[in-house]
């Protein structure tokens, strides 16, 4: 009878294996198919001297990665994205969190507020970079606003400074509305006692934010910062609608610089090493703020 029911618990734990791996197989296969096995294969292709017009496909081993240190355009694509990724990154927090605090006041009129700053998120993103390349226009509505109030506004998308000033800017308030989000659930996470507490001893309002709010909300704002930043040096389409990467190199930012050198001038062996080298900064980046979460995340250890 012991011998049994051990047999009969083997197959209970075979079986409950066979479960679990039949359940984690979808997502594993899917992440080799859709991720591992397409990262190779840029790895591979960066490899090669590929020109599909020619329809020769040469190993030429770092050759790719060689010629990075003397390109001048992909120096100008790390800085613009380097400026892009500043100030939508600090612009986007700041502005959440800001919006999250006013929402979290339960003020009448929140439900509006919060609707108007949250439909851009659900909005398509082509369609929205649309409408403002009109509204950023010399005689669009932006400055037919400040015509009104005796400014003469420039013509946004035709100076560099302008241009990435205005790129952030729809960027920031395309996605802004996602972040109050998550910002509004931590703040609504705080427990009350806390504040309190500190009220009655005599701890001021921003005093009370920053001692008591804010080490609270920190895995939040860290989970924020991650997607804001990796989003940040994604970003393809408002460059390519609003700017195609001017004036100049201006705009051009690295996934777009990849972007042109893959399918302008058919160099795909040199924007699959730049795609590995987009890969390896997001990592680091990403690395770098999980590594950081300890010294100011709180409950982290």
């Amino acid at each position: 009878m012991a011998t049994l029911s051990a047999g009969n618990v083997s197959a209970a734990v075979r079986r409950d294996w066979l479960v679990g791996y039949a359940m984690v197989a979808p997502v594993v296969l899917g992440a080799l198919a859709f991720v591992v096995l397409p990262l190779g294969m840029v790895v591979w292709y960066s490899l090669h001297e590929w020109n599909v017009l020619a329809n020769t496909f040469t190993f030429v081993g770092a050759e790719n990665y060689g010629r990075m240190a003397s390109d001048d355009g992909l120096a100008d694509a790390l800085l613009a994205s380097l400026w892009f990724s500043i100030g939508l990154v600090v612009l986007n927090i700041v502005l959440a969190l800001l919006l999250a605090v006013l929402l979290n006041q339960r003020l009448p009129g929140t439900t509006t507020f919060r609707t108007f700053f949250f439909s851009p998120v659900v909005v398509s993103l082509v369609a929205w970079t649309i409408v403002w390349s009109f509204l950023l226009q010399a005689d669009g509505g932006i400055n037919g606003f400040l015509a009104v109030l005796g400014v003469d506004g420039p013509n946004w998308l035709r100076h560099e400074t302008t241009a990435m000033i205005a790129v952030i800017i729809v960027q920031v308030f395309k996605n802004v509305g996602l972040n109050m989000i998550l910002f509004l659930a931590a703040l609504q996470g705080v427990p009350e006692e806390l504040q309190e507490a500190a009220r009655l001893d005599g701890a001021g309002a921003w005093r009370r934010f920053r001692s008591i709010t804010l080490p609270l909300i920190s895995p939040t704002i860290l989970l924020v910062s991650i997607i804001t930043i990796v989003g940040s040096l994604e970003v393809f389409a408002q460059i390519d609608v609003l700017t195609g990467g001017g004036p100049g190199n201006s705009t051009t930012v690295l996934v777009y610089y990849l972007y042109q050198q893959a399918f302008r001038f058919n160099e795909f062996g040199y924007a699959s090493a730049i795609a590995v080298l987009l890969f390896v900064i997001v990592l680091v980046l990403t690395l770098l703020q999980w590594q950081s979460r300890k010294r100011w995340v709180f409950h982290e250890v």
